[in-house]
């Protein structure tokens, strides 16, 4: 029988570790088709901040879960405020695009004060 060198060893277990990956990665589509609830979807909000009535909720209707807001609505006076959650988790908006915030109300929030005062322009999506 041959010796275990450390080589094996860790060939062995970098093995081990893919294949969990690839059944993890594997069984996560069936999970999220099952119609399973987020934990970590962000809750709904309405307020006003900064004289600036900021809303965010679930996508209604037409908005999907793959598009780049995660199926998430946000509006600033009403208008909606483009908003894209990155992979990290992060939220950016089109409004403060390189600065990436931890919640939905976070990237409202980053807009009004970016905005300082401007009304906010509907955003042509394609």
């Amino acid at each position: 029988m041959p010796e275990i060198t450390r080589r094996r060893a860790l060939t062995a277990a970098a093995a081990v570790a893919a294949t969990a990956s690839v059944a993890v990665t594997l069984a996560a589509p069936a999970a999220s088709a099952a119609g399973h609830h987020d934990p970590a979807a962000p809750d709904s909000f309405d307020e006003v901040y900064k004289g600036r009535r900021i809303q965010g909720r679930p996508a209604a209707g037409g908005a999907h879960h793959h598009e780049h807001g995660g199926g998430y609505e946000v509006f600033i006076d009403g208008v909606r405020l483009h908003v894209m959650r990155n992979a990290d988790g992060s939220w950016i908006s089109v409004v403060s695009h390189y600065d990436p915030v931890p919640t939905p109300r976070a990237a409202a929030r980053a807009a009004v004060d970016e905005l300082q005062g401007a009304p906010l322009l509907p955003f042509p999506a394609n």
